[in-house]
């Protein structure tokens, strides 16, 4: 018999029911040290008083009214973010998936208004992952995300990552827009070089095509900048973001440029949800840490001090690590024996990493986690690759 909750997800045994900072508490009480952050999501950590409060007094005025009307609270996130960034316009989800939806729909309408209704093509990278709505299917092309849900969605190239030539050869009269995430999340933790993002961004100039950035995981402050791209020096057209942005709470966002978004007017795209006055409350909380170089500048320092302890572990496991990578509080181990294990193994030291392709395990902690705790989660890190080494 199927249960009641749809087993679209392999769960593990644990029921988590309250958290604090980088911490979450099971049912029987036990303490995890908790270095996946709901998959990105919690980059203020759980239960942090400022999101607590924000929420709380505007759930205590007004929930939702929809777009039909000015809301105050997405007007005023919405200019935060146009402030912080390359973006003109701002459009509000609740979801990766969504944002990644209509940044297509938005890259199309670009060149159906400029007269090249034929430009729909959309091309993306193996390993890449963009939520899992028909057309984010689409564009990763995996058979694990597409087999069964056919056909297609059409209008999308997949090319390898890293594969120069490729990219070129796929680039034809019909290309719309070239997208990629600055960091492979599901894709194991793959940082594309500042100099290829640099070469995209010139590479969509020299052809007129949009680049659209997926940094729905890498983005708000993950890698030790607000957005990711920044450090390679470039901006993008149009941009998917999500997770951090509502701490939590479910939001997403669109942020574009006048350019690419012209063709964007009333009636092209809405959300019933998007943008209500309790997630953009909270994205305004999040932004009063996450857009600060104070905060930045923590998250930087961490991140090198979290990759210096890791780097030992690998020297420490070369049974079980092969090594570190990723960037800022981003970060991935690829493990020489299956990732699962090491992440089971990390339950039974009561610590919480997360699995992603390429035999990697993710590191996704709160971005305000402690130096202390990075410490102790590596030492529970340490146990765990011990019990899998004597196993």
């Amino acid at each position: 018999m199927i249960p009641s909750i749809l087993p679209t997800y392999n769960r593990a045994p644990l029921s988590f029911v309250k958290g604090e900072g980088a911490w979450l508490i099971e049912a029987d009480g036990r303490r995890f040290l908790d270095l996946g952050a709901g998959i990105a999501v919690n980059a203020l950590g759980h239960a942090h008083p400022d999101l607590v409060a924000a929420l709380t007094e505007q759930a205590g005025k007004l929930w939702h009214t929809s777009n039909l009307y000015q809301i105050p609270k997405q007007q005023e996130l919405a200019d935060r973010l146009v402030e912080a960034t390359f973006a003109d316009t701002v459009f509000f989800t609740n979801s990766g998936t969504e944002s990644c939806e209509l940044a297509i729909k938005m890259a199309r309408k670009h060149f159906f208004d400029a007269d090249q209704p034929e430009r729909t093509d959309i091309i993306a990278f193996e390993g890449s992952f963009h939520g899992r709505s028909s057309a984010g299917i689409a564009a990763a092309g995996s058979e694990k995300m597409t087999k069964g849900f056919g056909p297609l969605l059409p209008g999308f190239k997949q090319v390898p990552w890293g594969d120069h030539d490729a990219l070129h050869a796929a680039i034809d009269d019909n290309t719309a827009a070239i997208l990629i995430e600055p960091v492979q999340g599901e894709g194991g933790i793959r940082p594309l070089p500042d100099q290829c993002l640099k070469g995209l961004r010139d590479l969509c100039d020299q052809r007129g095509i949009l680049l659209i950035l997926d940094e729905v995981q890498c983005g708000v402050g993950r890698t030790g900048r607000l957005f990711a791209h920044e450090w390679a020096g470039i901006t993008p057209d149009i941009m998917m973001v999500a997770k951090g942005i509502g701490g939590g709470f479910p939001l997403g966002a669109v942020l574009a440029t006048e350019n690419a978004a012209a063709g964007m007017g009333a009636g092209t795209h809405g959300s019933t949800y998007g943008g209500n006055p309790l997630g953009c409350a909270v994205g305004c909380a999040v932004m009063d840490h996450v857009a600060t170089p104070e905060f930045l500048a923590e998250v930087n320092r961490k991140a090198g001090f979290m990759r210096q302890r890791l780097e030992g572990l690998v020297a420490a496991h070369p049974d079980i690590f092969t090594d570190v990578r990723g960037l800022g509080l981003m970060l991935g181990l690829t493990c020489k024996v299956a990732n699962t294990d090491v992440v089971k193994a990390g339950y039974d030291t009561l610590l919480v990493t997360v699995p992603a392709a390429d035999n990697v395990i993710r590191m996704l902690p709160p971005l305000t986690i402690t130096e202390g705790e990075i410490a102790e989660a590596v030492s529970r890190l340490d146990a765990a690759a011990t019990t899998l080494e004597t196993a």
